[in-house]
């Protein structure tokens, strides 16, 4: 692939790396695919009516991973993609995302991405998105992500968030339908610093029997910059729900944590939690009499709440 610099740098935040991987994949750059490969079990192929790809994993596959990165390279590019993934009965995968924007001009850059997973019975999967912005310019970086979950019988879904840092506005909707004896694991971590706003809102449906869901958020919210973390969990029938917020505020910044738990059985067993406040004098202190300044004090404890 022909990447420039700044593209290459999105790749190696997103994903690890710019190489090309191994397996399955498919490299969006500024709107265009510049690279797609499909597998024996894992065929890529793109949408004939809208943006984005259709990913189908064949039953019994195991072991294997779709990478399917983004870069936005161009000033005032603003673009909606739809992904599905279509995963097979008995299939474990590992799917990388992400996306990263580089402006270097005065006109905003839009990604909105659009994920759908339809998991199918005892399958599991890893989904690892990861979003970052960068650049010179006074134009937004701005990303919008959307992810849909519906899960059968005995699936399983881990989802890691995470957003590095530079990006001005974000709204994150995450929306799932979990049934029997299926699970829902979401990890989520973000930052925000300056005057960058951060909306991450999660509708999950426990519809089966013994039907999970765990999620957790961790942010850091700095200088004037806004966080709100909407959480609605519903239990429809025997099942566990529990949400947590988890949050150090900073500066002149403010996070807003809105839970909600909707039980419509006796059965379901549904728990949130929320916290948020500054961080803590006597663990800068700590740091401090070690040999650390403020600000790398400051560093140390907010890479370690992150992880």
């Amino acid at each position: 692939m022909n990447l420039s610099e700044a593209e290459k740098q999105i790749f190696c935040e997103v994903s690890g790396d710019f190489q090309i991987p191994e397996g399955a994949y498919n490299f969006r750059v500024n709107g265009k695919s510049v690279g797609r490969h499909s597998t024996k079990n894992i065929d890529v192929e793109p949408k004939t009516k809208k943006s984005g790809l259709d990913i189908y994993v064949k039953n019994d596959t195991k072991g294997e991973q779709v990478h399917i990165p983004v870069a936005i390279s161009a000033t005032g590019l603003k673009e909606a993609v739809y992904n599905d993934f279509h995963i097979g009965d008995n299939a474990e995968v590992t799917i990388i995302a992400g996306c990263g924007i580089y402006n270097c001009g005065g006109q905003d850059s839009v990604h909105n991405g659009i994920h759908r997973f339809y998991v199918g019975k005892n399958s599991k999967i890893k989904y690892i998105e990861k979003h970052y912005g960068f650049g010179p310019g006074s134009g937004g970086k701005i990303l919008n992500p959307t992810t849909e979950v519906y899960l059968e019988k005995g699936a399983s879904a881990e989802l890691f968030l995470e957003q590095i840092k530079g990006v001005d506005s974000t709204v994150r909707k995450t929306i799932a339908e979990v049934g029997d004896s299926a699970k829902l694991l979401v990890t989520e971590r973000l930052m925000t610093h300056s005057r960058q706003t951060a909306e991450s809102s999660y509708e999950v449906a426990l519809n089966g029997k013994d039907s999970t869901a765990d999620i957790a958020s961790r942010s850091i919210a700095q200088d004037y910059s806004k966080q709100l973390f909407k959480a609605t969990i519903a239990g429809n029938n025997k099942c566990r729900g529990h949400s947590a917020c988890d949050a150090i505020i900073m500066d002149e910044a403010s996070v807003h944590a809105i839970p909600a738990l909707d039980a419509k059985t006796k059965d379901a067993e549904l728990i949130h939690e929320a916290a948020i406040g500054k961080i803590a004098g006597d663990q800068i202190t700590k740091l401090m009499t070690l040999g650390a300044t403020k600000k790398e004090a400051e560093s140390k404890i907010i890479n370690g709440f992150l992880r």
